[in-house]
């Protein structure tokens, strides 16, 4: 188990996944979700529609994720997850923690050595970042720890400054 932090492009990440900071929606938006949904091509679109007609007809639940190819992005897998929203009073760290925990699961249905992380709920959703990365790496943590021989095995915080990146390696300081 490997968990790291680094400032960079989530859209140009060699990772085997990356995780999508989605809405319910799964269509496409602003933030980590416009960006990755732009450099990923149409056909990632046209898979969360699919997505939407099929399994996820009422959208894509906080906390949960769900899987699609990566198309034109250099990850394989992209796995979206929709993070609370506490300027929607979404505002129970379990939600938070459900989205890093189900990612996992999810990687871990794909056999999938790498997964590389936004700031889930950070951005525009109001979280404060020390809550997220305070979330973000205990809960990964206590994944490796009830998944200790599985995949994936590398856990990559991808984040957008130096400021956030920061605050990360502070989280991911030995207690």
């Amino acid at each position: 188990m490997n968990i790291t932090v680094e400032v960079g492009d989530l859209t140009r990440v060699e990772a085997d996944a990356v995780v999508n900071a989605a809405n319910s929606t799964l269509l496409g938006g602003g933030g980590v979700d416009g960006a990755l949904h732009a450099a990923a091509g149409p056909r990632l679109l046209e898979a969360c529609r699919r997505l939407r007609n099929t399994t996820h007809r009422d959208g894509l639940d906080v906390g949960d994720a769900v899987a699609t190819p990566a198309f034109d992005l250099p990850a394989s897998w992209v796995i979206h997850t929709v993070g609370p929203n506490l300027h929607r009073g979404q505002d129970d760290p379990a939600l938070l923690a459900s989205c890093f925990a189900r990612s996992l699961d999810v990687a871990a249905e794909l056999d999938v050595h790498s997964v590389a992380f936004p700031a889930v709920s950070g951005g525009a959703y109001g979280w404060p970042m020390t809550d997220v990365a305070r979330i973000a790496v205990m809960t990964c943590r206590a994944w490796f720890a009830e998944h200790p021989d599985g995949s994936p095995e590398e856990v990559r915080f991808v984040v957008l400054d130096e400021r956030v990146r920061d605050v990360f390696d502070a989280a991911l300081r030995p207690v």
